[in-house]
């Protein structure tokens, strides 16, 4: 009977144990937009506070009121084949990931049913860009993976064993991190291309992280799509490299803490937006602060 007792105990109990133990949410959910988007994957918030998603196969730019995450104007419906990511450079230009067509669109000003690129930029199947407070743009060209940056419209560095990888997102200190999904491994260059760092420890857990962003303490919050979670992850923490928190349980669902293949991750003071891709939608996680 005692062995028998003992047997319920550690089954009750051993899951709750592992929870205290692990990475706990470190956002709380807020809001679920509407099921209006059609697989978006990467998002920003622009310069006029709203956010901007790359809806792939709606080949457009869908701008969301960033309070309600509403579905408030639509940027270039069907012209953008397959885009998967848009950045705001603080000059104005925005920079575009239109993979359908491997190549980046630089715009002066992305607004209207027929936006006109000031440049191109190839890249074949190009998931990421950004652009850098150098002046420079980067992109992530997974169909040679090789991540590549440009200046004044041309090629002038690039680095190569990146195939797949999907984000670029630069951090504080003005490095580039890229999420390399198919190695499942997050990576860092300087600004000349030089390798600083990779994070792939088995303790992330990382499945198919494909896009992030870079938190006002420079921590990095990832979409780990494969895995249906966003991890919170310290680059500087102890022995290289911290997970600090995850949102999602692991599994695909719809609902509070739930996600169905995550692909990409705005930072905007409090709140971090997820595009809940394969629920079409763009969720809201908040942490209060008093």
């Amino acid at each position: 009977m005692r062995w028998l007792l003992s047997l319920i105990l550690a089954v009750a109990t051993g899951p709750t144990a592992l929870a205290d133990n692990g990475p706990r949410p470190f956002a709380s959910f807020d809001l679920a937009g509407p099921s209006v988007l059609n697989d978006p994957h990467d998002l920003a918030v622009g310069p006029d506070g709203r956010l901007y998603v790359a809806d792939k196969f709606g080949s457009r730019i869908a701008v969301l009121d960033a309070d309600s995450l509403e579905l408030v104007e639509v940027i270039a419906a069907g012209r953008l084949p397959g885009v998967h990511d848009i950045s705001f450079g603080a000059d104005g230009r925005v920079a575009v990931a239109v993979t359908g067509i491997g190549a980046v669109m630089v715009f002066d000003r992305l607004e209207g049913s027929d936006p006109k690129p000031a440049a191109i930029l190839a890249a074949p199947r190009t998931e990421g860009a950004v652009i850098h407070s150098n002046g420079s743009i980067y992109a992530m060209a997974s169909g040679a993976g090789t991540l590549v940056a440009y200046k004044d419209g041309a090629a002038v560095a690039a680095v190569s064993g990146l195939f797949g990888a999907h984000d670029v997102a630069e951090d504080r200190e003005g490095n580039l991190w890229v999420a390399d999904n198919f190695s499942r491994r997050l990576v860092k260059f300087s600004p000349d291309l030089t390798l600083l760092q990779t994070l792939d420890d088995p303790k992330f857990g990382f499945v198919g992280p494909r896009y992030l962003d870079v938190d006002p303490f420079g921590r990095l919050v990832v979409a780990d799509q494969d895995g249906h979670r966003v991890l919170l992850i310290d680059p500087d923490g102890p022995d290289g490299g911290s997970l600090v928190g995850v949102l999602g349980s692991g599994l695909p669902g719809m609902g509070p803490n739930l996600f169905d293949d995550p692909e990409g991750v705005a930072v905007n003071g409090n709140n971090y937006y997820i595009a809940d891709s394969d629920n079409n939608r763009i969720v809201r996680y908040t942490v209060v602060v008093n």
